[in-house]
């Protein structure tokens, strides 16, 4: 759990509690009660917290709840309930849909609306199973040993809305936020990088305390 993007050591010990005490979680608002885990670091992990069983199907899956409003409405237009997601008639009926003229529809990006038909049509899916290994820097191991302004190559795990999380061997994946994607306007992170995007980037921080690294393509 302290591998998730943002979360501590410790902060992965409060959710363990937490979850000791509930039994389970029933929703992903739930973590947002976690002890030191603030809204930030919320925003970063909770892509990658899935919360099986709940009252809220969406959580079971990989789609952040930033955008759970334009997948309801996605639903709604495939009349399709959120208890249909993954199931036969949910993939036959996306595979049929327009992306470009859902997308304007929506309101959304076209290839944000791609990944959440992904998500809902493999709601399991762990996008780190079918993407190459890093290339790592192999004399950099510790988070302790990353320093600002160090040059490394890492693998593209995942993309939010706020950023890209890359995987550059040490126990956290570092966020490039959207900002620090291109030295050009970036309207969405899927339209410079993908998951599995081999990339190289510079370090901008180190929260060694928090777990926290920044990160960016841009030198």
């Amino acid at each position: 759990l302290q591998y998730v993007a943002g979360l501590s050591k410790t902060v992965a010990g409060n959710i363990v509690k937490k979850r000791e005490e509930l039994g389970k979680f029933t929703n992903r608002k739930e973590l947002k009660e976690i002890p030191r885990l603030g809204a930030k670091t919320y925003e970063q992990c909770i892509g990658f917290l899935r919360v099986p069983g709940g009252p809220e199907p969406l959580d079971r899956t990989g789609i952040h709840p930033e955008s759970y409003k334009e997948t309801k409405a996605l639903l709604k237009k495939l009349q399709l309930t959120a208890d249909q997601i993954g199931s036969a008639d949910a993939k036959e009926k996306i595979s049929a849909l327009p992306l470009s003229e859902t997308a304007e529809e929506l309101g959304i990006g076209e290839i944000t609306l791609a990944d959440i038909c992904g998500q809902l049509t493999r709601p399991e899916r762990d996008p780190r199973d079918e993407v190459p290994k890093p290339l790592l820097k192999k004399d950099v191991l510790q988070l302790e040993e990353l320093k600002e302004g160090m040059e490394l190559q890492g693998t593209v795990r995942n993309v939010v809305d706020f950023g890209a999380f890359v995987d550059i061997g040490v126990k956290q994946d570092g966020l490039v936020h959207i900002s620090k994607l291109s030295n050009q306007y970036v309207k969405h992170p899927l339209d410079v990088v993908s998951v599995g995007d081999i990339v190289t980037v510079w370090v901008e921080g180190v929260d060694v305390q928090k777990g926290r690294v920044s990160l960016s393509m841009v030198k």
